[in-house]
């Protein structure tokens, strides 16, 4: 695949999320990341309560959040303790009920149970975020056709990290079958966004390249999504810093995303992560 620095933007376009529309046009809609969690590798606890999450969650919308990620299950690679189902609800839905009511921010669930997605989706969540992409799954795929939901499919390959191949290539394939999935559903092509999946067993060198490289993957002509704010990739580079030393780190990201046009920013820091790529983007839009 040739690559090009930065790729052509694609026209604008709106994401259809269960009747709220998210424009897709000129900078990245910043994703801000609520993790009603008491183990988050970064704010894990702080947002712990439903009362602590809608502050946070009101916090990150007064900096520019376009759209917030509820998580009550801790995703991040060596996070080995799976609460029941029971308990991923009674953390995320109160905060999804409470939010649903106040805001027009559309929500988000990231949970791969379908469980969960269903309970949220009744609560009035909008998007469907499933670190599997559909594929340990298939029935979130159905439950987000179901509701008129939009979903984010992100990339997750067990057998990435030790398999040869470009990741780029590789990355597209895994995202077709996911598109086979949502199709065979009924959830349309247009109501979904990919995700790398950086830091999902993947290489230091993997996650690098797929950073680098990652406005290519909107050759399938779907947003993108970049999810690496302060993770691990940051700390390798900079002498492996702690998470809550990574913000320089994550912006050279966000910036670098967004001179690549991708749609997605899935943060910690609204304002500044919103700050970084609107840079960028205004940069790349002078280009002929």
């Amino acid at each position: 695949m040739s690559r090009s620095h930065p790729p052509t933007p694609t026209p604008s376009r709106v994401l259809d999320c269960r009747g709220l529309r998210l424009e897709l046009a000129g900078e990245p809609v910043i994703m801000g990341i609520v993790n009603v969690t008491p183990d988050s590798f970064y704010d894990g606890g702080r947002h712990a309560t439903t009362e602590a999450a809608m502050r946070h969650a009101a916090r990150l919308i007064e900096e520019g959040a376009g759209l917030l990620d509820i998580g009550g299950q801790p995703t991040r690679p060596g996070a080995h303790v799976e609460i029941s189902e029971a308990e991923e609800i009674s953390r995320v839905v109160p905060v999804i009920a409470a939010l649903a009511g106040k805001t027009t921010v559309p929500l988000s669930v990231d949970t791969y149970r379908p469980a969960v997605a269903r309970a949220a989706l009744e609560a009035g969540v909008h998007v469907v975020n499933d670190i599997h992409g559909f594929q340990r799954e298939p029935e979130l795929a159905r439950l987000a056709a179901q509701y008129g939901a939009a979903a984010i499919v992100m990339h997750y390959d067990l057998r990435f990290a030790a398999e040869p191949g470009d990741v780029i290539e590789r990355q597209l394939a895994f995202f077709r079958r996911s598109l086979a999935i949502a199709a065979e559903a009924g959830l349309p092509a247009e109501r979904i966004v990919i995700d790398p999946g950086i830091g999902f067993h993947k290489t230091q060198q993997q996650n690098l390249e797929l950073i680098a490289r990652v406005g290519e993957l909107r050759v399938l002509g779907l947003p993108v999504l970049l999810a690496a704010s302060r993770k691990s990739v940051v700390a390798h580079v900079l002498g492996g810093l702690p998470p809550e030393e990574r913000l320089e780190g994550t912006l050279a990201m966000a910036a670098l995303a967004a001179w690549q046009s991708v749609e997605f920013l899935r943060v910690h820091d609204v304002r500044a992560n919103l700050r970084a790529a609107r840079m960028a983007a205004a940069l790349r839009q002078t280009l002929p």
